[in-house]
């Protein structure tokens, strides 16, 4: 029934639009207006039964669709009183129920009972409505802030976090939306009452004018439909009624209306037994037996079925109940204020932004800023052979909405801000003319950039600039930024897990480096000094191969990693030098006999100690020479000899991380290198 009840309730909502409009046989109206009186019942025992609001969620789409019902039913019923002065079984029944023989008095209780429904129940409902729609959106500040201070405390992870978030969500949307369906109950009240004026006045005149009945029969008559009609609708509408009132003093939803109508309707067995005993009680009285017999029979079979699938369902679920418990035993330990040790955890690599930057990480609301997540980790274990830790996403309040701030191990290390419907034009020294936007800055790479927006995106590409969308620009800059702190997130436990990778397909060296020669922290080491150059590590066959070449002769990780990088010498070369020939910066002969003079040998390593002075005028003749070569449009390359390469790297460092320092050895011997500059003190 469940799978197929969206179309059920689809064909349902087209019936009752229809019946507007297309007369039903009177047997079929007798059942109809009884089927009305049993939802009804259901609908006020479900908010009974209900724990929070959220349990039923599709109240307020069901209150539109059963006042339409109600619409449709008093529509079809007036056809009829006013066409034939007879409306069917039921609401004959109802009729002379209520009068007890007596139009006046009948007419009077009638009335009573619309005013109670219009001034008391619905009035009443729709203050309510309106009052918790307020309040819940006034507190729903507090209630984010709570979240994250629960979140940032460790008494909850960031997956409950977010569902509490969501939570918050579906509870705003919920009496947002009882609000407005609290006026369709208002508006069906004062239907009521007019349906009810217009058959009693336009009955009497077609009992007497066209069915020539006499005035105090023509009065009876259709004051007693009019009385049947008027019950058989208002008794409904006031069960409805007490319901909104009980739903809304004690919410989106995640499928369609026709699913969760039938899920939330029919899950409690007990409920539908309840439904059968009453609608049975009623085919006793003197309403008609057979429409309440057989829909009772019905809600029977429906607990009946209900009870045998929730028996299944927990026998599934035994299993399940003592995981349940030892989460559960998990969760107070969290809460235990001298568990501590989860709040130590740093995460290597977080992502913090803010709500304004929420949706670009929701898939429901179709960001993709999770799937350019896996693309980065796939980019940088291709381009550097590391594996990236998992890389944390987390909103913050305390940020700009747009702001998003990057950090390794806790410490930021870069932030950003990006413009909601607006692309980054980047001029990249090819571009022609000039496009309207707002100047500002590339994040990753510093270059002066534009935000423009979608008129000028086609505009910008034909002058050559280039242009890209907000989630590009955060996922290139942590990108970026994990590649320039590589060599900080590489551990021994991430070398653990390159080193278990390269056994599979090449044991005897594994077996032969480690622990024989190495240990994993010393490999760490000279990992971490290519990656901080910028060197990839992919090629760990060969890394290995060459620790295992010179390791017997020493031990010192600055030297090892010289040996390592002239047997990358290739791939080394085709990352900076891309063309055959190179311009580049060498050093003086006597400038390198003084920085090889000036290495000072200690137990703990090796470090340059240049004289003051000869670091001044190094410094400025250096920064001379590298502004040449930035001036003609060339990257920055110095070479040295490969002694003092790693020292000289580390002191020019001190100035700028973007002049590459290469030794001869490291240089493809068919590549042509063309000296541009000398530098010299």
């Amino acid at each position: 029934m469940k799978k197929s009840g969206d179309i059920i309730v689809t064909l349902g909502i087209i019936g009752i639009i229809l019946m507007i409009i297309i007369p039903v046989p009177l047997f079929m109206l007798d059942i109809l207006l009884s089927l009305n009186i049993s939802l009804s019942l259901l609908i006020l025992l479900i908010a009974i039964y209900n724990k929070e609001a959220l349990e039923f969620s599709v109240f307020p789409s069901l209150l539109l669709i059963t006042t339409l019902f109600r619409l449709a039913l008093n529509i079809t019923s007036t056809r009829y009183i006013l066409g034939t002065g007879s409306a069917g079984n039921v609401i004959e029944a109802f009729g002379n129920f209520v009068m007890g023989g007596n139009a006046l008095v009948g007419f009077i209780v009638f009335i009573i009972i619309v005013i109670i429904q219009f001034m008391v129940i619905t009035k009443g409902a729709e203050r309510v409505s309106e009052v918790g729609a307020r309040f819940t959106l006034d507190a729903m500040p507090g209630k984010q802030m709570a979240i994250d201070a629960d979140l940032n405390s460790g008494l909850i992870d960031e997956t409950q976090a977010r569902d509490r978030r969501k939570k918050i969500q579906m509870e705003a949307d919920f009496y947002g939306a009882m609000d407005g369906a609290s006026k369709f109950v208002k508006g069906d009240a004062i239907a009521g009452i007019m349906i009810a004026v217009i058959n009693i006045l336009a009955g009497f005149v077609m009992g007497v004018v066209f069915q020539k009945l006499p005035i105090q029969e023509a009065v009876v008559r259709y004051t007693l439909l009019t009385v049947g009609d008027g019950l058989v609708s208002q008794v409904p509408a006031l069960l409805i009624s007490t319901a909104t009132g009980i739903v809304v003093t004690r919410a989106a939803s995640e499928t369609n209306l026709g699913k969760d109508v039938l899920s939330q309707l029919f899950r409690e067995p007990k409920i539908m037994y309840i439904i059968a005993g009453v609608l049975f009680s009623l085919s006793l009285t003197p309403l008609p037996f057979v429409p309440y017999f057989i829909l009772s029979i019905v809600f029977v079979i429906i607990g009946l079925n209900l009870k045998k699938l929730n028996e299944s369902i927990e026998e599934n679920d035994m299993d399940s109940d003592k995981q349940g418990d030892e989460i559960s035993e998990e969760i107070e330990d969290i809460r235990k204020p001298e568990n501590v040790l989860p709040l130590l955890q740093v995460d290597s690599i977080e992502l913090e932004f803010g709500y304004g930057i929420i949706p670009l990480a929701d898939k429901s609301q179709g960001g993709d800023l999770f799937d350019r997540l896996v693309m980065i980790r796939r980019q940088c274990a291709l381009e550097m052979g590391i594996i990236v830790p998992m890389i944390r996403l987390r909103d913050n309040i305390q940020l700009e909405a747009n702001e998003y701030i990057i950090k390794i191990k806790g410490v930021e290390m870069a932030r950003g801000e990006i413009m909601f419907d607006h692309y980054l034009a980047m001029n990249s020294g090819v571009a022609e003319g000039d496009v309207i936007g707002i100047d500002t800055i590339e994040p990753a790479f510093g270059l002066p950039a534009k935000w423009i927006d979608e008129k000028e995106r086609e505009k910008a590409e034909i002058f050559g600039y280039t242009v890209v969308d907000p989630p590009s620009i955060i996922s290139t800059h942590l990108t970026e930024v994990i590649k320039k702190y590589t060599y900080e997130l590489l551990g021994r436990q991430e070398v653990k897990m390159l080193i278990d990778n390269l056994k599979e397909t090449n044991a005897a060296l594994v077996d032969e480096v480690i622990p024989n020669l190495f240990s994993l922290g010393e490999i760490q080491k000279v990992l971490s000094n290519l990656l901080k150059e910028g060197v990839s590590i992919r090629n760990l066959a060969t890394i290995l191969e060459t620790l295992g070449d010179y390791g017997v002769l020493t031990k010192d990780s600055d030297t090892l990693t010289e040996y390592v990088r002239q047997s990358l010498f290739r791939s080394i070369t085709k990352q900076f030098i891309s063309n055959s020939q190179a311009k580049v910066i060498n050093l003086d002969t006597n400038l390198e006999q003084v920085i090889m003079d000036s290495i000072q040998q200690t137990e703990t390593g090796n470090y340059l100690a240049l004289d003051p002075h000869v670091s001044q005028m190094l410094v400025e003749n250096l920064s001379k020479e590298v502004e040449k070569l930035l001036s003609i449009g060339e990257q920055p390359i110095i070479v040295t000899a490969p002694i003092i390469r790693i020292y000289f790297k580390r002191f020019i460092d001190q100035i700028s991380d973007d002049i590459i320092v290469l030794s001869y050895n490291e240089i493809d011997p068919k590549v042509k290198i063309q000296s541009v500059g000398t530098v010299s003190i």
